[in-house]
């Protein structure tokens, strides 16, 4: 229902030129329901709320003894090339698709 309605509230401002809602349009209409209605706070909050969703798993796996989680970091040729390498492996369709979620969540 929100994508049939928000856009063309947001059109009708004339100040929007992409009206279709983001979870930056969801969060601002709760915070104007809950009364907050100073515009220029709401990126800061939403850093913010992710920021602490972050904290949050982090404490977690602090307290569940979990190790400590240091994403790789890879270029772009790195990843063109491991790309090329599942390709070459892989025999039929559904076997490419298989190898390349698994490389992406090998991370």
């Amino acid at each position: 229902m929100l994508y049939e309605v928000v856009p063309e509230i947001l059109k009708a401002t004339g100040k929007i030129k992409n009206p279709w809602p983001n979870v930056d349009a969801h969060s601002g209409v709760l915070l104007i329901h809950y009364g907050l209605t100073e515009h220029d706070f709401y990126t800061v909050l939403f850093g913010v709320s992710r920021a602490i969703g972050v904290l949050t798993s982090l404490l977690w796996d602090r307290a569940l003894g979990h190790p400590l989680e240091r994403p790789g970091s890879v270029t772009t040729d790195w990843m063109k090339e491991q790309i090329e390498k599942h390709k070459a492996k892989a025999t039929d369709k559904k076997e490419k698709k298989a190898d390349f979620i698994r490389l992406f969540y090998c991370f």
